[in-house]
């Protein structure tokens, strides 16, 4: 089999982007900011989508978040996404929303609502950002 059919699709930073992902390599979730509005957001753009204002500065996040809604995959649509696996949409504690995995805990007990916390996984040449149960639904290491 070929190496890199067991990596999973990987994100293909752009000059938007780059400086999230070396934040992830470096442990962090850093959100962009808008200088002149203070609009927390994500993606990356090149402007603030609230104000419009082009002054845009990051801020880092604190990782904590929560589960908004979520799907458990239980078919194998790439060999480098074995399932189970479970995608959902995470809402920042500071209001930006980014798509993510749930790791950490059976499918099973995921919820709306969940609370959980940035954890960095190295795959391949990045370090991705998923998120692990920050309350009871995290199972014993």
């Amino acid at each position: 089999m070929d190496p890199d059919a067991t990596t999973p699709p990987l994100p293909e930073p752009d000059a938007l982007t780059r400086r999230f992902w070396e934040a992830c390599r470096q442990g962090r979730l850093d959100l962009c900011a808008c200088e002149s509005c203070g609009h927390l957001f994500l993606p990356p753009g090149p402007c603030c989508p609230r104000c419009w204002a082009m002054r845009i500065t990051t801020r880092t996040a604190s990782g904590e978040g929560a589960v908004r809604t979520f799907a458990v995959y239980r078919r194998t649509y790439h060999p480098g996404l074995p399932q189970p696996y479970v995608v959902a949409v995470i809402e920042l504690r500071e209001g930006p929303r980014l798509v993510s995995n749930v790791v950490g805990c059976a499918p099973e007990r995921v919820r709306i609502d969940m609370p959980v916390r940035a954890r960095f996984e190295n795959v391949g040449e990045f370090t991705l950002p998923r998120f692990e149960p920050a309350g009871p639904e995290k199972e014993p290491s």
